[in-house]
């Protein structure tokens, strides 16, 4: 399934100017890295959103986020968000500073 460039659009906008952020072709999908580990990215019309297994519990009970289960198992911190849950520039901006924030507790690579 192709990836919604409109989504990935919107990303590299939100992403502009940051520095140590890498895009890369993954999942079939799109995938923005920070500081060379996965930050966030498309999956066909959704988010895929890292934000660490401290976070998660809190994370997956917002509005419109379930668990990322790309193999048929919940990926340990990452979540899927809804289009209806990154519709609004201030929500996808939420989501990101939030897997923002977990990259940026891993070590450099």
């Amino acid at each position: 399934m192709p990836y919604d460039d409109r989504l990935a659009s919107r990303l590299r906008e939100v992403f502009h100017g940051r520095r140590n952020v890498v895009e890369k072709r993954m999942f079939g999908g799109l995938a923005f890295m920070v500081r060379g580990h996965m930050c966030c990215g498309v999956i066909g019309d959704e988010l895929m959103v890292r934000v660490g297994p401290e976070e998660f519990a809190k994370a997956v009970r917002e509005p419109h986020a379930r668990p990322m289960d790309f193999t048929g198992r919940p990926l340990t911190g990452f979540l899927y968000v809804s289009s209806k849950g990154h519709a609004r520039r201030q929500s996808l901006e939420k989501w990101v500073r939030r897997a923002i924030r977990f990259a940026q507790t891993l070590p450099r690579q």
